[in-house]
């Protein structure tokens, strides 16, 4: 497991990101492969070097756009250039996701439909340079849990191809909205953009949770540089690292954003039904469930749901279209609090009986015995799953009974 945390001091921007990422030793040919099959090939170019900031090192990052007449993108047309292009399954659904989240809020501020967003505000080629490249170098560098911090948004105002708008820019202010994303303050800073709408979508659909790194080892960090000059070093900081054993179990509730896939049916067997809940459960999907409906004309029905980690998207679709009788499926990003948890291992006198722990705020952790390991101890035994628990909360009261569960 790669845990990343990202550590910005001085606001979000696309460009530091991808510096940060580059300054950790991403190939530059992992960001031009996927921008080639986009069609960009030979439309813009990299400069980044190292360089300073307030005394610190890091890498700095420029994208030159070589479009002479650049052409005019709007979302839909670009959905649909990234939507059938020969990118890779994980980041096709990354850069989806992002783009998708950032249509969404410039639509919402300026009060017309996503697909009517127009190049300016989210398809210009340096923000499609941003977007591809740190979600291919976070791929890259094989990232499974990303935490960053709150980022301070900036405070005055900034000229944009709407004149001069109020910071935090309109758009910033609805990604924290939407995603509940905190802002840090910006007081102390001079005047100015801190934070960028497609750095914040960037992390909006990276990031688990927002907030302070838990307990880590850092591996590997990487530095990036902004290019406006502040009264204090302007970098963000992304560390590489390998999670401390404890750290799950004492850090606080995280803020986790997942992926729900849902349709109604009412066309179904409950034995196909049944067939396609548990496939998208093999497929990988966090939880299936059902509930019933009562549809047009009276018709009943069933409302099937699917929640998954955002990456999981294609997967996940391909089993609705190849088992399912739906015509379409719904998708959205949600947002959830979930408690740490951990799967351990305890000894009890019947034998050993897989946990969850999970860490409950205030108060001692929480256990959950695996139902199938209190099952196959029943049948042993020839007890009851009554008996078998209090096997369980027995060995608990005792000292050293607990441990990481066994490999393999």
């Amino acid at each position: 497991m790669v845990l990343a945390f990202l550590d910005c001091p001085t606001g979000l921007a696309g460009d530091m990101l991808l510096a940060a990422l580059l300054d950790l030793g991403l190939p530059e040919p992992a960001i031009h492969r996927p921008l080639a099959q986009l069609g960009l090939e030979g439309r813009y170019r990299l400069h980044h070097q190292d360089g300073r900031s307030g005394g610190l090192r890091g890498r700095r990052l420029t994208v030159e756009t070589l479009e002479a007449d650049p052409p005019h993108r709007s979302w839909g047309s670009l959905r649909q250039t990234i939507a059938t292009s020969a990118l890779e399954p994980p980041l096709r659904e990354r850069v989806l996701a992002v783009f998708s989240l950032l249509a969404e809020v410039e639509g919402a501020v300026h009060g017309h439909a996503p697909e009517q967003v127009h190049f300016h505000e989210v398809g210009a080629l340096d923000a499609l340079v941003d977007v591809v490249g740190v979600c291919a170098g976070l791929l890259h560098f094989q990232v499974d849990r990303l935490i960053c911090g709150s980022p301070p948004a900036g405070h005055g105002s900034v000229d944009t191809a709407h004149g001069r708008l109020p910071l935090p820019a309109p758009a910033v202010l609805e990604l924290a909205r939407r995603c509940l994303v905190p802002l840090a303050s910006a007081e102390g800073f001079p005047p100015g953009e801190l934070t960028t709408p497609t750095g914040l979508a960037l992390m909006a659909c990276w990031a688990d949770r927002f907030g302070v790194a838990p307990a880590l080892v850092p591996s590997q960090v990487g530095i990036g540089l902004g290019h406006r000059e502040l009264d204090r070093p302007n970098l963000l900081r992304l560390w590489l690292a390998t999670p401390s054993p404890e750290s799950d179990s004492r850090s606080g509730p995280a803020l986790e954003t997942v992926l729900q896939q849902q349709a109604q049916i009412d066309d179904a067997t409950p034995e196909d039904l049944a067939f396609v809940v548990e496939e998208l459960r093999r497929a990988g999907a966090l939880e299936v469930f059902t509930a019933a409906i009562q549809m047009k004309k009276g018709r009943l029905g069933v409302l099937l749901t699917a929640l998954a980690w955002p990456d999981q998207a294609g997967a996940l679709r391909e089993v609705w279209w190849r088992h399912g009788t739906s015509l379409g499926v719904r998708e959205q990003l949600q947002h959830r609090w979930a408690l740490p948890r951990r799967t351990l291992s305890l000894s009890t006198d019947l034998g050993m009986v897989r946990l969850k722990q999970a860490g409950a705020p205030g108060g001692p952790p929480r256990y959950k015995a695996e139902h199938d390991d209190l099952a196959a101890l029943a049948r042993r035994h020839g007890l009851s799953l009554a008996q078998v628990r209090m096997a369980v909360d027995d060995a608990l009261a005792k000292d050293n009974a607990l441990a990481p569960p066994e490999s393999g």
